[in-house]
């Protein structure tokens, strides 16, 4: 009876957790008939269709845990008006096999021009491809491993929140200075991940200014840069800020101008 193998075939998919499948294969079944699938096409066709969902699914929940401000792409960034950014190098990195040999990438540049953009797009590919991602600021990060060492937890915050993504993002180092306490955590952070896990970070200060950055000690500052750098892709980006070119675009700008003479 057509009715009872299907109430069957349900109870299976329910018991195997193939929700999709219970939805979806009497669609197929008809396709499959109409179309003259052998028995091998019609399963393959079945298990696409859940692993595809399971993967929609997949990538929807490492989105959200990978903690993204917004959602930027690759496409979405204007190679024409920034310098310094090779676009071939950018497509490259976005089959993220620098992910797969725990490679560093370094965006370097003033403010506007595109850094936290290409972190966020290159973070976002990685989860695409259903890899754990972790975005963060640099202040944020600080100050989860500070608290995290006054609640004596400390082990469990470098495990769950430094070590368990394939791709960690830092975003916006050199914004403020940091104390002893703070730059010894910074180190704690890029020594761990050495050579075991990929980490993207942003600045707006070049190498030379970092001391400046880790409480003007220079041990650190050396030991943090020998590890950061030692397997990295450095992309020092110029020109001027492409949010104050929207601006201009708006006009905002010449108004805002005229206002303050």
């Amino acid at each position: 009876c057509p009715v009872a193998l299907n109430e069957h075939i349900e109870a299976l998919c329910k018991e195997l957790r193939l929700p999709t499948l219970a939805v979806e294969y009497p669609a197929l079944s008809l396709r499959a008939a109409k179309e003259g699938w052998d028995y091998s096409e019609f399963l393959y066709e079945s298990l696409k269709a859940e692993a595809d969902q399971k993967a929609q699914k997949s990538r929807a929940v490492l989105t959200r845990m990978a903690g993204f401000p917004t959602i930027k792409r690759l496409d979405q960034f204007d190679f024409d008006f920034t310098v310094g950014v090779n676009r071939r190098q950018i497509e490259e990195l976005s089959h993220l096999e620098f992910i797969k040999r725990n490679e560093n990438i370094v965006l370097l540049g003033p403010s506007g021009v595109g850094k936290t953009h290409l972190a966020i797009a290159l973070g976002y590919q990685a989860v695409q491809k259903r890899y754990k991602v972790r975005f963060t600021t640099t202040a944020d990060l600080l100050m989860g491993m500070s608290r995290a060492k006054k609640q004596k937890r400390y082990d469990q915050f470098i495990k769950q929140t430094v070590m368990a993504p394939s791709l960690l993002v830092i975003d916006e180092i050199g914004y403020f200075p940091m104390n002893k306490e703070d730059a010894h955590h910074f180190f704690q952070v890029i020594s761990k991940r050495y050579e075991r896990g990929s980490i993207i970070v942003t600045s707006n200060l070049v190498f030379s200014g970092w001391a400046g950055i880790f409480a003007n000690d220079k041990i650190v500052t050396t030991a943090i840069l020998d590890r950061l750098l030692h397997h990295s892709h450095i992309i020092n980006i110029q020109g001027n800020s492409y949010r104050l070119k929207e601006k201009r675009e708006t006009g905002l700008f010449d108004s805002e101008k005229c206002k303050n003479r």
